[in-house]
């Protein structure tokens, strides 16, 4: 396969058109056009929805992935300089436990996504990134998959907060992938939902009274020991966390999977 016309795909599907990639790969778009072109009809197939922004069509992303990894390779076979590595975390573990890893792998420049733990390894699929914390224990073709430990979720409150009927309660969702809550009641319910995306605000509202919602256990803690808010219903809920990675022999990898590995240990539950 055509190095050239492999890394130019690569450029159109991270800058998302022709024109951007024309820009980063100093040509024209015209050159960054015909060299798509010519590597549609080596491969047979359409690789790239003309589109904005130009995303990889279902065999596109199986060429993302293998251009992403040539990449990374080479770069370690070459020593070059810089090294980068697309990861996507769920959000309690990037607030919590995730981002001091980040630093045990040095030489490296990270580029993280975060998305909710049920859907990350979407992104593996698409090539977009090359590892992922996960709850999806089924591995990704081309990944390999390791049990990370347990996240333990918590029902809280602020202390005059009403839960005498939580299927009624107002609740507090991060985003319209977010089912902690829903999975809590195991019921079916349709109660009035406040979406707030981001870990900081989310907790906040809880203090504030605007709704009850799903914690992790050690980001409760301290709020819970002070009477800040209050566990409104015995039990909890254990979500299974895993690490799936490329199925690749890259010294990066491997150390940015030991590093993950020592800190999962530490921080999330074993059951």
């Amino acid at each position: 396969m055509d190095q050239t016309q492999l890394a130019t795909f690569q450029a159109v599907i991270e800058q998302g058109s022709f024109e951007a990639a024309a820009r980063v790969l100093h040509v024209t778009p015209s050159a960054v056009s015909q060299r798509i072109k010519a590597l549609e009809q080596t491969v047979g197939q359409v690789l790239v929805r003309r589109a904005k922004p130009c995303t990889a069509t279902t065999a596109g992303e199986a060429l993302v992935r293998f251009a992403n990894q040539v990449d990374l390779l080479e770069r370690e076979v070459l020593g070059a300089d810089t090294t980068r590595l697309s990861v996507v975390v769920n959000a309690d573990s990037l607030d919590s436990w995730f981002l001091p890893v980040l630093a045990q792998v040095p030489g490296v420049f990270f580029e993280l996504h975060t998305d909710d733990q049920e859907h990350t390894t979407d992104l593996l699929r698409t090539g977009t990134v090359m590892a992922a914390v996960t709850s999806e224990h089924v591995p990704v073709q081309g990944c390999r998959v390791e049990r990370l430990g347990v996240m333990r979720y918590l029902a809280v409150a602020a202390p005059d907060f009403d839960a005498t009927d939580l299927h009624t309660a107002p609740v507090l969702v991060y985003n319209r992938k977010d089912r902690l809550q829903h999975r809590f009641m195991t019921a079916r319910y349709d109660p009035p939902v406040h979406y707030i995306p981001a870990t900081a605000p989310f907790n906040q509202a809880i203090r504030l009274g605007l709704g009850w919602g799903m914690l992790y256990e050690k980001e409760a803690a301290d709020d819970l020991r002070s009477g800040k808010i209050v566990q409104i219903r015995q039990g909890h809920l254990d979500v299974p966390l895993y690490w799936q990675c490329w199925r690749i022999q890259s010294t990066v990898l491997e150390t940015l999977t030991a590093a993950v590995r020592t800190a999962a240990a530490q921080a999330l539950r074993n059951n």
